[in-house]
């Protein structure tokens, strides 16, 4: 990971925030002091299973996916993109071991904000309440999506909601062998549904 000190480094998160809920002058002068910025290699790990993310993180440009390890097979949970937030929520919300790896796919820039200042944004700033509760929202929604793909029994189908409902827009970013975990179907198989698709 690589550090930014450039003083105009949240001018992306500043009018994201704004755009959920109207922020104050004093929240956006405590946010311009203390949220950091940073970068991450293509492949480099985020975060290891095992370990405590204590980082929310909002994606300037790039991608993320989340994995866990079984049976030596890397498992695709989830993939974050441009203008989402991500941690670790075991991590970030309870101080626990992180059950997921987190891993960049891109070259991707990042802002963040660590869990001590989050946690007094919350206590202090009553808008930031609101715009964690639309995050959440917007979270759940994408948990239910998940969830709702992951029950979906046919791998034609299952690619059909994730490209017609989910992100179809980084289909043609994400590499195909993640994409493959992600929708629990071999790489073959993702690759002769997609040529179907094409035809």
């Amino acid at each position: 990971m690589v550090h930014n000190k450039n003083i105009e480094k949240n001018i992306f998160i500043v009018p994201f925030l704004n755009s959920i809920y109207p922020i104050s002058p004093s929240l956006k002068s405590y946010l311009l002091q203390n949220i950091k910025t940073c970068s991450f290699e293509k492949n480099e790990i985020i975060n290891k299973a095992g370990e405590v993310c204590s980082r929310l993180y909002f994606i300037k440009k790039g991608m993320v996916r989340g994995f866990f390890v079984s049976d030596s097979l890397e498992i695709t949970t989830w993939i974050d993109v441009e203008n989402e937030i991500f941690s670790s929520i075991t991590g970030f919300f309870r101080n626990e071991e992180s059950l997921e790896n987190m891993q960049s796919l891109e070259k991707t820039y990042c802002d963040y904000l660590e869990y001590e200042d989050f946690k007094f944004c919350w206590d202090n700033f009553s808008e930031m309440r609101d715009i964690i509760q639309f995050l959440l929202e917007e979270y759940y929604i994408l948990a239910e999506q998940r969830v709702y793909l992951a029950r979906i029994p046919n791998a034609g189908k299952r690619l059909d909601y994730f490209i017609e409902n989910s992100k179809p827009h980084i289909v043609d970013r994400l590499p195909k062998k993640y994409l493959a975990s992600y929708l629990a179907m071999r790489p073959e198989t993702l690759s002769r549904l997609m040529k179907e698709r094409s035809q």
